[in-house]
């Protein structure tokens, strides 16, 4: 028996819309910064670390003998606990006293965050320096219930977050654009590179071109002098600016979904599909031979195989010139292709060069 999959060829629109430039770039020096840190949660009930987690005994003597109570580490029971890693994304301009949300994450042999309380817990950037604060309840969203061999998990109950449980101590390390603002396409392309710096020169640029294009990722941007004390908010009326995005002839095939997308830039040359199907099925039937009634023989199980094979008619179809996505997914479909056909017949017509577009296999 043979099942055909199903699949789900999405095209896009025929008409590109103009795209907010907002949409499209970062500014150089304004990014988030990733914090890190290490941190204890207690307050569990009997689903921290065991006592083998090392880590988590010596991490709670620690934080006990700077309170002034010195214990022995192989003497503490530390079911009611558990050590985490704690990670946090630092926005760009951050000020001292906001807030931001952070993750806890066990990284011992704890089954359960829920109902924990995070400890007070240094978070760090790449360079060493402390930039947050985190202490607060952890919400995991999940619960494990029942013992033994008859338990549930729900979610995820290892990861919690604190919601605003971080407060920022240290202004984080953004660069503040001055003279010029460098902007970062997020997918390099060069002539959507040359149409942004066309645009902005259209909309600033009356005495003189102040956008280049330097790279396909890469657009510089000069600063005219009526705001240069207002940078805020040129970099405000910037990002609103409409540009059309030049979006390259491309496939992209999954085939472990069967999923295949494609853009309106796709053009098919004339072509001629043949596509036929033979299937071949084997059956293997076990058969009982029973011995005579008296006689000294054995009951034995003896196979049998049969072999069957069936070619279906070979389908055709011809694409003319100037052919489009839809008759493409039409003739497809028309000839019964399944996921797997369609995307061996997508690289034939690729190969065969009247596939004018990048085929890419994810």
């Amino acid at each position: 028996m043979h099942t055909r999959a199903l699949a789900f060829l999405l095209v896009a629109a025929q008409l590109t819309a103009a795209t907010r430039l907002k949409d499209l770039v970062s500014i150089e020096g304004i990014r988030d910064n990733q914090l890190v840190g290490y941190g204890v949660v207690v307050g569990l009930s009997k689903t921290g670390d065991k006592q083998t987690t090392v880590f988590s005994n010596q991490s709670l003597a620690n934080l006990l003998e700077r309170m002034g109570v010195s214990v022995s580490p192989t003497a503490i029971r530390v079911n009611n606990t558990a050590a985490v890693m704690v990670t946090s994304t630092l926005p760009p301009f951050a000020q001292p006293g906001v807030k931001i949300d952070v993750t806890a994450a066990a990284i011992g042999d704890a089954t359960d965050l829920r109902g924990g309380l995070l400890l007070m817990t240094s978070l760090r950037g790449a360079n060493g320096q402390v930039y947050a604060v985190a202490q607060g309840p952890v919400v995991t969203g999940g619960f494990v219930a029942g013992r033994g061999g008859n338990s549930q998990t729900v979610n995820h109950p290892t990861v919690g977050r604190v919601p605003n449980g971080a407060i920022v101590e240290r202004l984080a390390p953004s660069v503040e654009p001055t003279t010029r603002v460098n902007l970062q396409l997020r997918m390099a392309d060069f002539a959507t590179a040359a149409r942004v710096a066309a645009v902005i020169n259209k909309q600033f640029g009356e005495k003189a071109a102040i956008a280049h294009a330097l790279n396909p990722a890469l657009v510089s941007v000069g600063t005219p002098d009526e705001w240069k004390d207002r940078m805020a908010e040129f970099i405000a009326a910037l990002e609103d600016l409409k540009v059309e995005v030049d979006t390259p002839a491309k496939i992209v095939v999954n085939e472990r979904t069967g999923t295949i997308v494609m853009g309106k830039e796709v053009r098919i040359a004339p072509v001629a599909i043949l596509h036929g199907n033979l299937s071949i099925e084997v059956q293997t039937k076990l058969q009982v031979s029973q011995p005579l009634p008296g006689s000294k023989g054995t009951t034995e199980v003896v196979p049998q195989v049969s072999v069957g094979a069936k070619e279906e008619p070979a389908r055709n179809v011809v694409l003319k010139e100037g052919a489009t996505i839809e008759e493409l997914v039409r003739a497809l479909t028309a000839i019964g292709s399944t996921a797997r056909d369609i995307i061996a017949i997508l690289q034939n017509l690729r190969a065969a060069g009247a596939l004018d577009a990048e085929l890419e296999v994810i």
